[in-house]
């Protein structure tokens, strides 16, 4: 029976504002190491036998990012299916569980969110071991961390009798997050443990749950894969069918009411990241207590976090303080006060601003661009173009552009022309014409584009030709 990954890739990660971000979220980014907290992810199991390829369940926005992210490590995903929107867990498990159903109904499936942390890759490998035998079995196994703290940040999940001799538990109940002394008395229960989130069942076996407790998922994500596409490794559901789909978690729709739960407790330094104060936990610190990641000046400071990603970061006398400056935005919060910062990214949507949304640089399948000034009539960006890549076939009804390639070759196409620009020369795109910039080097092209009209904004696109099928259709 093969085992496959389903990792799911939802979620905007507010509470790690200004870092993450709707369009850039948690999972896509090296929060603890150089790899990305979904790369981390996609290598968790690797060493175990029967081991298939993954699953990615993302929105349709990060596609490009995702399958870039799992290209770098040289894996080939079984599918990355993706969600017009997100509809919690229980939906995404859904989908992947049909889909893998459809292709080898024998399977199993180990179900990890993307943006977890795990210290300790063999100790989780040897719990999924551990947890086998049960899924087989037929039972829904979740795995619970052993508590090393009184957390009022977690759900817990309470063990009750061994499951047929083996290292599982039938589950009790599950608890919402409870009070300090709630949590308290858990840890000196004993049998209480941290809802981790990860879960390992047979592929059929959830989609024999999900058809009890919540048969409306089920109906709908049936009639989503019905009205699919496939397209090179994304697989697209129904927008207007899963735009319908009720929103509901794992736990709430199936694992706190089936009789076949079972939790297998680990220890592997697992956190969920939820917020800079978490993070701060899980990283290395230096003799002051501080988790110093970028160009940082600290004095007299202690048991805070301190990120700089564009300049340099100077604190002095300071105590338990998250500082996290980027190109656009600084944060400076109480530690004990982390959890707050969801607020502040609610009040930058109320507001109608976009820094909740995107960062200064913003990704795209070709490389990416870059806010560099902004007036009146105009704004200036930079372009950085990927070897081999080409943006659409184009044209704007409300500006023209400048483009100055300052690094590589650049290929344009204007109107009917089709030239070459190397370093240090340009070219002028008309309002109301079609254009198109492509790389056709074998270095990063780099271009300053100065856009200038009465509106400047990124819907003024309409595409003719797409390699990343971006076209709309009519």
């Amino acid at each position: 029976m093969k085992l496959y990954p389903v990792i799911l890739s939802g979620g905007s990660g507010s509470r790690l504002w200004p870092l993450s971000r709707e369009h850039y979220p948690k999972p896509l980014l090296p929060l603890t190491s150089d790899r990305t907290l979904l790369q981390e992810t996609a290598l968790r199991l690797d060493g175990l036998p029967e081991l298939g390829a993954a699953i990615y369940v993302c929105n349709e926005e990060h596609r490009f990012l995702v399958a870039e992210q799992v290209a770098q490590l040289g894996k080939r995903p079984t599918a990355i299916i993706l969600e017009p929107e997100g509809r919690n867990t229980a939906p995404a498990l859904t989908l992947a569980a049909l889909y893998l159903d459809a292709r080898d109904p024998d399977s199993m499936m180990v179900v990890m969110p993307a943006d977890h942390v795990i210290t300790d890759r063999p100790e989780f490998v040897k719990a999924v071991g551990r947890g086998l035998g049960p899924a087989g079995a037929g039972s829904l196994v979740t795995f619970g961390v052993v508590p090393d703290a009184p957390e009022i940040g977690y759900g817990y999940i309470k063990r009750d009798a061994a499951v047929n001799g083996s290292d599982a538990y039938q589950v009790a109940r599950f608890v919402e997050k409870p009070d300090l002394a709630t949590a308290e008395q858990y840890i000196k229960e004993g049998d209480y443990y941290w809802n981790s989130g990860i879960f390992l069942m047979r592929t059929g076996r959830w989609l024999e749950e999900i058809a009890t407790h919540r048969p409306d998922i089920l109906e709908c994500c049936r009639k989503c894969m019905d009205g699919s596409a496939e397209d090179s490794d994304f697989f697209r559901v129904s927008r207007e069918t899963f735009m319908q789909c009720p929103s509901d978690s794992i736990d709430y729709a199936v694992m706190e009411k089936t009789r076949q739960a079972a939790v297998v407790p680990f220890a592997a330094g697992w956190s969920d990241v939820g917020a800079w104060s978490s993070l701060w936990n899980v990283c290395p610190r230096d003799d002051d207590g501080n988790v110093i990641q970028g160009d940082v000046i600290a004095r007299d400071t202690h048991n805070s976090f301190l990120f700089a990603q564009h300049r340099c970061l100077a604190t002095v006398g300071i105590e338990g303080v998250i500082v996290v400056e980027t190109a656009d935005a600084v944060l400076v919060a109480g530690k004990d006060k982390a959890q707050d910062v969801k607020h502040i990214v609610s009040q930058l949507k109320a507001s109608g601003r976009d820094e909740h949304k995107v960062h200064r640089r913003v990704y795209r399948p070709w490389g990416s661009f870059e806010g560099i000034d902004a007036g009146s009539g105009f704004q200036v960006k930079r372009l950085t173009v990927k070897p081999g890549a080409q943006l659409s076939l184009q044209m704007h009804h409300h500006r023209a552009e400048h483009w100055v390639v300052v690094k590589g070759t650049a290929r344009v196409t204007c109107g009917d022309n089709v030239f070459d620009l190397q370093e240090n020369e340009s070219t002028y795109i008309p309002i109301g014409e079609k254009h198109r910039l492509e790389n056709p080097g074998n270095i990063l092209l780099e271009v300053i584009e100065i856009q200038s009209g009465s509106y400047l904004g990124e819907d003024d696109i309409v595409r003719f030709e797409d390699v990343y099928d971006r076209v709309q259709k009519n």
